[in-house]
Protein backbone atom coordinates (compact mmCIF):
# COMPACT_ATOMS: atom_id res chain seq x y z
CA UNK A 1 0.00 0.00 0.00
CA UNK A 2 1.74 3.54 -0.87
CA UNK A 3 2.11 5.35 2.21
CA UNK A 4 2.75 8.64 0.91
CA UNK A 5 0.02 10.44 1.97
CA UNK A 6 -2.14 9.98 5.06
CA UNK A 7 -5.53 11.01 5.18
CA UNK A 8 -7.06 11.43 8.70
CA UNK A 9 -10.94 11.31 10.34
CA UNK A 10 -11.08 14.45 12.56
CA UNK A 11 -13.29 13.73 15.75
CA UNK A 12 -14.01 12.79 18.96
CA UNK A 13 -17.14 11.02 18.07
CA UNK A 14 -17.08 7.24 18.15
CA UNK A 15 -20.86 7.07 16.87
CA UNK A 16 -19.23 8.99 13.85
CA UNK A 17 -16.09 7.58 13.38
CA UNK A 18 -18.06 4.12 13.21
CA UNK A 19 -19.81 4.99 10.17
CA UNK A 20 -16.15 5.71 8.07
CA UNK A 21 -13.87 3.23 9.93
CA UNK A 22 -12.89 0.71 9.04
CA UNK A 23 -11.38 2.07 5.22
CA UNK A 24 -8.24 1.35 3.92
CA UNK A 25 -7.88 4.95 2.76
CA UNK A 26 -7.93 6.10 6.39
CA UNK A 27 -5.05 6.50 7.81
CA UNK A 28 -5.92 7.41 11.44
CA UNK A 29 -7.80 9.81 13.89
CA UNK A 30 -6.94 12.91 15.22
CA UNK A 31 -8.27 14.45 18.02
CA UNK A 32 -7.68 17.93 20.27
CA UNK A 33 -9.56 19.07 23.44
CA UNK A 34 -12.25 21.11 21.23
CA UNK A 35 -13.34 17.76 19.51
CA UNK A 36 -13.24 15.82 23.14
CA UNK A 37 -15.79 18.62 25.21
CA UNK A 38 -17.95 18.54 22.00
CA UNK A 39 -18.02 14.93 22.24
CA UNK A 40 -18.52 14.84 25.86
CA UNK A 41 -15.05 12.98 26.21
CA UNK A 42 -13.49 13.32 29.47
CA UNK A 43 -9.58 12.66 29.75
CA UNK A 44 -9.85 9.72 31.74
CA UNK A 45 -11.50 8.26 28.81
CA UNK A 46 -9.70 9.24 26.00
CA UNK A 47 -7.23 6.23 26.00
CA UNK A 48 -10.16 4.03 25.81
CA UNK A 49 -11.56 6.39 22.93
CA UNK A 50 -8.20 5.70 20.98
CA UNK A 51 -7.78 2.08 21.10
CA UNK A 52 -11.35 1.98 20.39
CA UNK A 53 -10.23 3.80 17.15
CA UNK A 54 -7.45 1.35 16.12
CA UNK A 55 -9.52 -1.48 16.82
CA UNK A 56 -11.93 -0.06 14.05
CA UNK A 57 -8.62 0.32 11.87
CA UNK A 58 -6.76 3.49 12.34
CA UNK A 59 -3.09 2.66 12.40
CA UNK A 60 -2.41 6.02 13.61
CA UNK A 61 -4.27 7.95 16.86
CA UNK A 62 -3.33 11.46 17.73
CA UNK A 63 -3.68 13.33 21.22
CA UNK A 64 -3.14 16.84 22.29
CA UNK A 65 -0.95 17.69 25.32
CA UNK A 66 -3.34 20.02 28.12
CA UNK A 67 -0.44 22.09 29.34
CA UNK A 68 0.92 25.06 28.52
CA UNK A 69 4.23 24.66 30.07
CA UNK A 70 7.57 22.12 29.25
CA UNK A 71 7.02 19.62 31.89
CA UNK A 72 3.10 19.68 32.09
CA UNK A 73 2.98 18.54 28.46
CA UNK A 74 5.80 16.09 29.22
CA UNK A 75 4.02 14.60 32.21
CA UNK A 76 0.58 14.09 29.93
CA UNK A 77 2.64 12.64 26.94
CA UNK A 78 3.68 10.13 29.73
CA UNK A 79 0.70 9.29 30.90
CA UNK A 80 -0.43 8.52 27.86
CA UNK A 81 2.35 6.86 25.33
CA UNK A 82 2.81 4.04 27.70
CA UNK A 83 -0.75 2.61 27.07
CA UNK A 84 -0.24 2.11 23.02
CA UNK A 85 2.13 0.27 21.10
CA UNK A 86 5.19 2.51 19.85
CA UNK A 87 3.99 4.66 17.28
CA UNK A 88 0.41 4.01 17.70
CA UNK A 89 0.29 7.29 19.34
CA UNK A 90 1.17 10.95 17.88
CA UNK A 91 1.25 13.29 20.53
CA UNK A 92 0.16 16.65 19.44
CA UNK A 93 1.56 20.34 20.86
CA UNK A 94 0.69 23.86 20.32
CA UNK A 95 3.68 24.92 18.12
CA UNK A 96 4.34 27.60 20.89
CA UNK A 97 8.20 28.28 22.44
CA UNK A 98 8.05 26.06 24.86
CA UNK A 99 5.69 23.28 22.65
CA UNK A 100 8.82 23.16 20.20
CA UNK A 101 11.11 22.47 23.25
CA UNK A 102 8.87 19.57 25.10
CA UNK A 103 8.18 18.36 21.19
CA UNK A 104 11.73 18.38 20.36
CA UNK A 105 11.95 16.31 23.62
CA UNK A 106 9.69 13.40 22.99
CA UNK A 107 11.31 13.18 19.39
CA UNK A 108 14.53 12.41 20.79
CA UNK A 109 12.86 9.97 22.56
CA UNK A 110 11.56 8.54 19.08
CA UNK A 111 8.25 9.83 19.50
CA UNK A 112 5.97 11.31 17.05
CA UNK A 113 4.75 14.44 17.28
CA UNK A 114 2.35 16.56 15.84
CA UNK A 115 2.95 20.09 16.11
CA UNK A 116 -0.05 22.13 15.56
CA UNK A 117 -1.83 25.64 15.60
CA UNK A 118 0.55 26.35 12.87
CA UNK A 119 0.16 29.95 10.81
CA UNK A 120 3.08 31.00 9.80
CA UNK A 121 5.81 29.45 7.62
CA UNK A 122 8.36 29.52 10.35
CA UNK A 123 6.04 27.43 12.51
CA UNK A 124 6.66 24.95 9.93
CA UNK A 125 10.16 24.88 9.07
CA UNK A 126 10.65 24.64 12.78
CA UNK A 127 8.77 21.84 12.49
CA UNK A 128 10.47 19.93 9.64
CA UNK A 129 14.00 21.18 10.79
CA UNK A 130 12.93 18.99 14.89
CA UNK A 131 11.54 16.22 13.10
CA UNK A 132 8.13 16.51 13.74
CA UNK A 133 6.05 13.64 12.06
CA UNK A 134 3.27 16.38 10.96
CA UNK A 135 2.80 20.64 11.09
CA UNK A 136 -0.82 20.97 11.08
CA UNK A 137 -2.01 24.50 9.98
CA UNK A 138 -5.78 25.27 9.71
CA UNK A 139 -6.96 26.23 6.42
CA UNK A 140 -10.79 27.36 7.31
CA UNK A 141 -9.09 29.15 10.31
CA UNK A 142 -6.82 31.00 8.09
CA UNK A 143 -9.28 32.02 5.79
CA UNK A 144 -11.76 33.09 8.07
CA UNK A 145 -8.95 35.56 9.62
CA UNK A 146 -8.99 36.87 5.83
CA UNK A 147 -5.42 35.05 4.74
CA UNK A 148 -4.97 33.37 1.58
CA UNK A 149 -5.13 29.76 3.48
CA UNK A 150 -4.25 27.92 0.54
CA UNK A 151 -1.27 30.15 -0.12
CA UNK A 152 0.51 30.49 2.76
CA UNK A 153 -0.02 26.64 2.61
CA UNK A 154 2.16 26.40 -0.27
CA UNK A 155 4.46 28.25 0.91
CA UNK A 156 5.11 25.98 3.99
CA UNK A 157 4.76 23.12 2.19
CA UNK A 158 7.64 24.27 -0.10
CA UNK A 159 9.72 24.79 2.97
CA UNK A 160 8.42 21.45 4.49
CA UNK A 161 9.60 19.62 1.12
CA UNK A 162 13.41 21.07 0.91
CA UNK A 163 13.68 19.04 3.93
CA UNK A 164 12.91 15.30 2.92
CA UNK A 165 15.23 13.50 5.29
CA UNK A 166 12.92 14.93 8.18
CA UNK A 167 9.80 12.71 6.73
CA UNK A 168 7.73 15.87 8.27
CA UNK A 169 4.22 16.46 6.38
CA UNK A 170 1.77 18.96 6.53
CA UNK A 171 -1.57 17.78 8.18
CA UNK A 172 -3.65 20.29 7.27
CA UNK A 173 -7.00 20.37 9.15
CA UNK A 174 -9.99 22.94 9.55
CA UNK A 175 -11.13 21.47 5.77
CA UNK A 176 -14.72 22.08 5.06
CA UNK A 177 -15.44 21.16 1.37
CA UNK A 178 -14.50 18.95 -1.35
CA UNK A 179 -13.18 21.90 -3.07
CA UNK A 180 -10.39 22.67 -0.08
CA UNK A 181 -9.40 18.93 0.15
CA UNK A 182 -9.07 18.49 -3.79
CA UNK A 183 -6.80 21.72 -3.72
CA UNK A 184 -4.95 20.48 -1.32
CA UNK A 185 -4.06 17.74 -3.33
CA UNK A 186 -2.75 19.78 -5.87
CA UNK A 187 -0.19 20.93 -3.33
CA UNK A 188 1.17 18.13 -2.98
CA UNK A 189 0.70 18.16 1.14
CA UNK A 190 1.24 15.09 2.96
CA UNK A 191 -1.75 14.53 5.00
CA UNK A 192 -5.25 15.90 5.20
CA UNK A 193 -7.59 15.49 8.07
CA UNK A 194 -11.02 15.71 7.40
CA UNK A 195 -14.47 15.27 9.28
CA UNK A 196 -16.43 12.22 9.13
CA UNK A 197 -19.64 14.23 7.76
CA UNK A 198 -16.98 14.79 4.47
CA UNK A 199 -15.92 11.83 4.10
CA UNK A 200 -19.01 10.34 2.04
CA UNK A 201 -19.06 13.25 0.01
CA UNK A 202 -15.39 12.23 -0.71
CA UNK A 203 -16.35 8.72 -1.34
CA UNK A 204 -19.59 8.21 -2.49
CA UNK A 205 -19.76 10.04 -5.99
CA UNK A 206 -23.35 10.07 -7.38
CA UNK A 207 -22.70 9.25 -10.42
CA UNK A 208 -20.67 6.02 -9.90
CA UNK A 209 -23.42 4.99 -7.24
CA UNK A 210 -25.61 6.05 -10.51
CA UNK A 211 -23.78 3.60 -12.43
CA UNK A 212 -22.79 1.06 -10.17
CA UNK A 213 -27.17 0.39 -9.55
CA UNK A 214 -27.40 0.22 -13.48
CA UNK A 215 -25.05 -2.57 -13.82
CA UNK A 216 -26.36 -3.86 -10.79
CA UNK A 217 -29.51 -4.30 -12.71
CA UNK A 218 -27.64 -5.33 -15.85
CA UNK A 219 -26.27 -8.12 -14.34
CA UNK A 220 -29.20 -9.22 -12.56
CA UNK A 221 -31.30 -9.18 -16.28
CA UNK A 222 -28.17 -11.68 -17.65
CA UNK A 223 -28.98 -15.11 -18.58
Amino acid sequence: MNDDFHLYLDSADLTELKACLPHPVVHGVTTNPTLLQRAGVGRAYVPDLLKRCIDLGARQVQAQVYSSEVDGMLDDAAFLLPQFDRGQLVIKIPATRQGLDAGARLIAQGVPVTWTAVYAPEQAHFAAQLGAAYAAPYLGRLEDAGVDGLALIAQMQSLVARRPASGTRLLVASIRSRAAYLSLLGLGVGAITIPPRLFAELLDHPATLAAEAGFLADARALR
